[in-house]
């Protein structure tokens, strides 16, 4: 009696790109999705201007003003305290989300977190943010508004049947469609999606991510004006050699900056954590070494546009500069470690300006600014990894795309040097310590490149589909004879196949030694409990491969072609031969070419013979 053949095959036509239809509907969701973003960063930036008038000004009104420019008075000290304690309140009994700067909490959301964010924190985070800023926190709004926009895109998937991949692209398109509308941003916003928070490079979440930014955009020019964020001359003069050069200078001195910019933070991070006080009263004490700082240098305090522009329009004088990159720099760090609401990209920026204003004293001169713009880039990708990201925003800040080669040369050096100085960037240094790990680092899948048919076993001990138990037993005799028991054996299934090889069932090994000791040897084998096989394609990737042993649990598949002929076997140990190509050409180094000299000469290192 023979066993139908009734498995379940796995095969598939390859293509570049796994993306279905689905990939529609996520973005119309992200386009929706980008026009709140949108008007979140709008309210959250009308909540900035209206918490700074009311501590500085002390009236109810829209209209935006830098904190410093109430003036010094005796109580200006005082308005970061208040601020930091309330913050601190607003995490200890509303929410504990509403701490940090923003960014590393949303890569632990996408990347740990399958995309789920409470609902509380869309509204608690821009409303302890606005706090902050507006009693003279030296943060930027970017960072919270990527929250906020990740948060409402994680509970818009969350209302609605998605699997956890879509729900983590829509959290993703909410984040940067923030940056977007905070920065008037688009491309710079979805290439910080690519490098820092999507972990991956496909058609699924860069399409909606795109289409979120570009909405968010949009929407933005309709609240906010199409204006650049600062104003800057375009830059039409040639770019000399000797400026290139020092771009490449002012990139690898930025990358030291930004790696002693986060080793602060983190020590100011763990000089907290020592406090014999509950984390609810760190805020306030941050608050206090902000006001402090506000008093010998008023313009660090809030968020700092305006000043960035003062150096970007000329004003590069020393004293201003060196509140930046002194005092501004410290009640940063300082107020960054009391894990109060804020944001690390306008202060990176700011303080990089600074650094670039001080090179530009020294530089050729390219255009007014210019140096400022291309220390904002190279600081910032020096503290976050993001070389496109931060030339594309430096570029996209000002609509100056004259820049463009001393820019992109200095964020990729900064880039370069960070990469081999920093074990961990600003981003995901905290998750480090609390026992995460991720890389940043992309790559093809080498599982996703190999075939079943190159990693497959071919030379299989196959049986006739009307063997009997006798046939099992002499197969295990024979290992035996071979010197080692039947269980050291790869082989592991045992496929039955009918005259012209198709696969009709699949016996165990543990099924073809239970047979084997049976008493009655002349029984067909296929009453021991043949099993329905599951089988793969030759052309299934490995990776394919792989997602059927865990999604099954099973640890062997019998490979069969399209006439449903076996042809193979396939084990999890063979998954390791994609694995261990790309460790040989990674590490093995070989000479491919020899250079020969004219008329037939000796090949360049051949020695004698």
């Amino acid at each position: 009696m023979t066993q139908s053949f009734t498995g379940k095959s796995y095969a598939s036509k390859l293509r570049d790109y796994s993306a279905d239809s689905r990939i529609l509907y996520v973005s119309v969701l992200a386009a929706g999705l980008g026009s709140v973003s949108a008007v979140a960063a709008w309210a959250l930036l009308e909540m900035i201007a209206l918490f700074t008038n009311l501590f500085y000004f002390h009236r109810w009104s829209f209209v935006e003003h830098d904190p410093w420019q109430s003036g010094v008075h005796w109580w200006s000290p005082l308005m970061p305290v208040l601020g930091g304690l309330l913050v601190g309140l607003i995490a200890r009994y509303l929410s504990p989300r509403v701490r940090g700067h923003g960014m590393p909490e949303a890569i632990e959301t996408i990347v740990f977190g399958g995309g789920k964010v409470q609902p509380r924190v869309a509204v608690l985070k821009p409303v302890a943010t606005a706090i902050a800023i507006g009693s003279g926190g030296p943060f930027g709004a970017e960072g919270p508004v990527i929250i906020t926009g990740g948060a409402i895109g994680s509970v818009l998937g969350q209302l609605l049947p998605m699997t956890g991949s879509e729900r983590t692209v829509l959290m993703v398109a909410g984040a940067s469609a923030g940056m977007a509308a905070t920065f008037n941003c688009p491309m710079s916003a979805t290439l910080l999606a690519v490098e820092i928070l999507l972990f991956e490079w496909r058609p699924r979440s860069l399409v909606p991510v795109a289409i979120a930014c570009v909405t968010a955009s949009a929407v933005r020019r309709l609240l906010l004006g199409p204006q650049s964020l600062l104003h800057m001359a375009p830059t039409g003069a040639p770019i000399y050699h000797s400026a290139i050069l020092c771009a490449l200078i002012l990139g690898i001195v930025a990358a030291f900056v930004a790696a002693g910019l986060s080793k602060a933070v983190h020590f100011s991070e763990a000089m907290f954590a020592k406090l014999p006080i509950h984390w609810m009263w760190w805020p306030a004490i941050g608050g206090l070494g902000i006001g402090l700082g506000g008093l010998i240098f008023p313009k660090a305090l809030g968020v700092g546009y305006s000043t960035i522009q003062e150096m970007i329009t000329g004003d590069t004088a020393w004293k201003l500069l060196a509140g930046i990159l002194v005092i501004k720099s410290l009640i940063w760090v300082f107020s960054l470690g009391s894990n109060t609401a804020g944001s690390i990209l306008a202060p990176l920026l700011m303080i990089g300006g600074a650094m670039g204003a001080v090179m530009g004293h020294l530089a050729p001169v390219m255009s007014q600014g210019a140096w400022v713009l291309v220390g904002m880039a190279s600081v910032l990708t020096g503290a976050i990894g993001c070389p496109l990201t931060s030339a594309m925003l430096a570029l996209e800040l000002t609509h100056n795309g004259g820049l463009m080669l001393p820019v992109l040369l200095a964020s990729v050096a900064a880039y370069a040097v960070s990469v081999l100085v920093m074990p961990r960037s600003m981003l995901t240094e905290s998750l480090s310590q609390r026992g995460l790990h991720l890389s940043r680092e992309f790559g093809v899948d080498p599982l996703e490149t190999m075939l079943a048919s190159q990693a497959m076993h071919t030379s299989v001990f196959a049986l006739n589909d009307d063997a009997t138990r006798k046939d099992a037993f002499d197969w295990l005799s024979k290992m035996e004879e071979r010197g080692g028991e039947a269980w050291s054996h790869w082989q592991r299934v045992f496929p039955l196949v009918d005259a012209e090889g198709r696969l009709g069932g699949l016996l165990t090994r543990s099924q073809m030694m239970t047979a084997a000791k049976q008493a009655d040897l002349s029984q067909p084998l296929v009453l021991s409990g043949s099993t329905t096989p599951t089988t793969v394609s030759p052309r299934n990737t490995l990776r394919e491969c792989a997602g059927m042993m865990a999604e099954t649990k099973l640890t062997a598949f019998p490979v069969v072609n399209g006439e449903g002929k076996l042809v193979g076997i396939i084990t999890i140990d063979d998954l390791l031969k994609g694995r261990s190509e790309q460790a040989r050409r990674e590490s093995d180094r070989e000479r491919v070419l020899r250079l020969r000299w004219p008329f037939g000469g000796r090949a360049v290192g051949q020695s004698d013979k």
